[in-house]
């Protein structure tokens, strides 16, 4: 029978669970930016893939040409960092999918972060934003990193006076928002629109879905194994039952995630609250937002502090089980002595995950550094 055929359409997101930011009690402040469009500038109709949802961009920050191209020139711009070296680029590298070979990043200051740099593929679909969630929109979060004294350390303040100093940028900010006027609003809001243009959707994956390639035989394998239930080691030995993965990494949407938080079992004490830490509510410690698995292949080292070098090691955890803790999500198989898939289970779903490989996303030129 043709792989087509037998293609699932897809698996719902669990239901009936509250999101962070409803749970939140401790938040940062947020507020949504008041500047609106420059009355000339350009709407920019963001092509969506086949098969993907409409992207929900916020009626405040429409996507316009003139808005996009100051965006991807902020992107990169490194004097919106203390000492003029580090751009939102400098932790987001395109040969990486805009993420970081490191497990963690190092600021201006010399300061080492304590989580791994989150890949920036596909955001304008994602919601509560970092590895805690803390950020509930992409405005939010492009806001952060500058005054952030372990990224960027500049204060706003600063931050404005140097884009307004650059005779390139009050003219870009007429375009866009109709004065010369430079603000963090102004900047946040034109970086988030340059990212919600930042689209993958050129894997084999994505070509299997519209029919133009098969899969191989262990790829398919992997993803049959990727959207069954994982079953019960005691009764079922052999690799009979699947993975579990799509219980947290749905296929529905096509993004390979539920883009809620989760406690994969990575430890029974936790020195990172994840989740707890922005709730303060202990039922949230050791939770963190599940990525999604586009081009996951070029994203490695895994897990929010990069403790895991490769696919392979990241399919050993979850085969493993996971480590108990009060949180641990009941879809983790810790109590039964993990999944037991076999090796060739194991390589098929490897084989699948490089399905979801957009090598063509990181050279696009639309998305590379201008100013080079």
């Amino acid at each position: 029978m043709k792989q087509g055929a037998r293609l699932l359409v897809g698996t719902a997101v669990i239901a009936a669970v509250l999101s962070l930011a409803s749970s939140c009690t401790q938040c940062p402040e947020f507020h949504t930016p008041t500047d609106g469009v420059a009355p000339g500038a350009t709407p920019l109709e963001l092509s969506i893939p086949p098969f993907f949802p409409p992207m929900d961009i916020p009626a405040h920050n429409p996507l316009t040409e003139e808005g996009v191209e100051l965006g991807r020139l902020l992107f990169w711009e490194k004097t919106l960092s203390q000492d003029s070296t580090m751009s939102c680029g400098s932790c987001h590298l395109p040969e990486r999918s805009f993420a970081e070979p490191t497990a963690f990043s190092t600021g201006v200051t010399g300061e080492v972060g304590s989580r791994n740099a989150m890949a920036i593929v596909n955001v304008g679909w994602a919601r509560n934003y970092f590895w805690d969630g803390r950020a509930p929109t992409l405005e939010d979060q492009a806001r952060e990193p500058v005054p952030h004294p372990g990224e960027m350390n500049l204060a706003w303040e600063v931050a404005e006076q140097r884009i307004a100093a650059n005779p390139l940028y009050p003219p870009l900010m007429m375009d866009a928002f109709g004065s010369e006027q430079v603000s963090e609003d102004r900047i946040v809001m034109a970086i988030a629109q340059f990212m919600r243009t930042m689209v993958s959707a050129k894997s084999r994956f994505d070509q299997w879905r519209k029919g133009e390639i098969e899969l191989t035989d262990e790829e398919f394998l992997g993803y049959e194994l990727f959207n069954r239930e994982g079953g019960d080691p005691e009764v079922v030995v052999g690799g009979e039952f699947g993975a579990d993965c799509f219980h947290c990494h749905s296929e529905a949407g096509l993004q390979f995630s539920d883009y809620l938080a989760h406690n994969n079992g990575l430890d029974s004490v936790f020195s990172d609250m994840g989740v707890g830490a922005v709730t303060l509510s202990s039922l949230d410690n050791g939770r963190f937002k599940t990525p999604t698995l586009r081009n996951v292949e070029l994203t490695g080292p895994y897990m929010h502090d990069g403790r895991f070098e490769t696919l392979e090691e990241v399919v050993d955890h979850y085969n493993a089980g996971g480590l108990p803790s009060e949180t641990i999500d009941p879809f983790m198989k810790y109590t039964t002595g993990g999944l037991m898939l076999p090796d060739v289970h194991k390589a098929a779903l490897v084989a699948f995950l490089k399905t979801l490989t957009d090598p063509s996303f990181g050279e696009n030129p639309n998305f590379s550094d201008p100013h080079e």
